[in-house]
């Protein structure tokens, strides 16, 4: 590409490097929520299944991740579709973008997704019925698992809400390309303009926590995204950033400059959450427990943003390369996202009669999760068969495939 010239919106951004970067990124995030869900199995928060050594000893390192994890697998998410944007219609995109995720997800809800649900109602409910017995009531709809008021609602996809809140993102990514065209590369253009300098920490800051700030209240999490209103508010403008910014080489650039200054802040944050969650209640006066409760939805969003801005900053400096382990872990992801938390919930209900110790049977849990992931993955992707049913694409002939382009975190699931 002749970068001597410049397009009436400004310099044109590249659009053949390859952000390896990024695929590097999605991997070691999806590694981290497949630690974060076993750490769930050992915390005093709400899960589906509990140790008996559960405790909040593991709570604040959870709470260090627990900002911007799931932020920043969106803001990834929309640069991958960008880029697939990029080489098909809109059109095209949306029926591809269906066919990967809502086949694995349906999949995953009937076939993955039960297991989990059957040691729930064990667990929290005292059911005594075999698994297919369990079955039956899971596909029917069965609704008379309840507690204090609230009931389970069956099927379920659970860990699997992330597939169709990203098909439901890419729908508007795909249907706001169609609406604005040309224009969008204006809007990419000047959203890469505006975010220069301390204004790219402060004005996604400002969305996100103004969002947090109005809506955590009124619109708890629910992962059920028809009423999820304050999950949308955080995702989805991470995820059109993402879309909107994926090649603007310079904002991933001004990124990896701020990368200390965003980990300092992003830690600092996480010193004052652990301090918030540290004071006793009754030491704030009722008065003003709405400033300190909305300081602290701020202080959250800013450790969430930083922190994001860190993790791709460090990637973008130290991990642009590219390497076959990266190419084969891009494929496995999504698969292994598909079956981890079924596979953590399997295992550490099987381990219970053992009576370890919670270290040891926590990194138990750990490597029999990741080697059963990856060793039904490499099942998977040698069995056309099952291939669509964890979002993978139909195998191609060495040949052609080496013929098509590559682009950036083109495999996205």
């Amino acid at each position: 590409m002749n970068h001597d010239h410049a397009t009436a919106t400004g310099p044109e951004p590249e659009r053949s490097a390859r952000l390896y970067f990024l695929d590097w990124v999605r991997i070691l995030a999806f590694c981290l929520l497949v630690l974060y869900h076993v750490g769930m199995y050992y915390v005093s928060w709400g899960w589906h299944v509990k140790s008996v050594h559960a405790s909040t000893a593991l709570e604040p390192l959870m709470l260090l991740a627990s900002p911007w994890r799931l932020g920043l697998l969106f803001l990834v998410s929309g640069v991958a579709s960008a880029f697939m944007l990029e080489r098909l219609r809109p059109g095209a995109f949306i029926r591809q973008r269906s066919r990967r995720l809502l086949l694995p997800l349906l999949f995953g809800v009937l076939v993955v997704v039960p297991a989990q649900a059957y040691y729930e109602v064990i667990e929290k409910f005292g059911y005594r019925g075999s698994f297919t017995d369990f079955t039956g009531l899971y596909l029917s709809g069965y609704g008379g698992f309840c507690s204090a008021g609230s009931c389970l609602v069956l099927p379920t996809w659970n860990h699997l809400w992330f597939v169709p809140y990203l098909w439901v993102y890419t729908l508007l990514l795909a249907l706001l390309t169609l609406a604005l065209g040309p224009r969008l590369e204006r809007l990419s253009h000047g959203l890469a303009q505006a975010l220069a300098g301390w204004r790219i920490l402060l004005l996604p800051l400002a969305v996100l926590a103004l969002a947090r700030i109005a809506l955590l209240g009124r619109f708890a999490p629910t992962h059920a995204l028809v009423d999820d209103w304050s999950n949308h508010a955080q995702y989805l403008p991470l995820f059109l950033l993402g879309a909107l910014l994926a090649r603007r080489r310079e904002f991933w650039a001004r990124l990896e400059l701020l990368r200390r200054p965003s980990l300092a802040i992003a830690l600092g944050c996480w010193a004052l959450l652990l301090l918030y969650r540290a004071v006793p209640d009754g030491l704030m006066a009722p008065e003003q427990l709405g400033f300190w409760r909305d300081l602290q939805r701020a202080v959250y969003a800013l450790c969430g943003w930083s922190a994001i801005m860190a993790v791709c900053g460090f990637a973008h400096r130290h991990l642009q390369f590219d390497h076959p382990l990266r190419r084969y872990l891009t494929q496995a992801v999504f698969p292994v996202y598909i079956v981890h938390q079924t596979l953590i919930v399997l295992f550490s209900q099987w381990l219970k009669p053992a009576e370890l110790a919670p270290g040891s049977e926590g990194l138990l849990l750990v490597g029999l999760t990741f080697c059963v992931s990856f060793g039904l993955f490499e099942v998977v992707r040698r069995v056309p068969l099952l291939r669509p049913f964890f979002g993978l694409a139909k195998q191609q002939r060495r040949g052609r495939a080496a013929a098509q382009p590559r682009h950036a975190s083109g495999n996205r699931g």
